[in-house]
């Protein structure tokens, strides 16, 4: 399974999920180390990135080009 990460890695202060694919910095840890966590780690990142959206941040690849406010 190929990771989420798309480089965009910024993290939002208050959730601590990164803006560019919605992983938190713990589950980049566990990514690399545990692959038997990888499809529970996937499966969580929708719902994070709506989340960080309707919080008006920008998500995906607009992560990477706007900042937030």
């Amino acid at each position: 399974m190929s990771s989420p990460c798309i480089d965009a890695c910024r993290h939002d202060e208050e959730t601590g999920f990164c803006l560019g694919c919605g992983m938190t910095r713990k589950d980049r840890k566990h990514w690399k180390r545990e692959k038997e966590r990888r499809a529970e780690i996937r499966a969580a990142l929708p719902g994070r990135l709506s989340l960080l959206a309707a919080s008006g941040n920008p998500v995906g690849e607009a992560a990477r080009k706007k900042k937030k406010r």
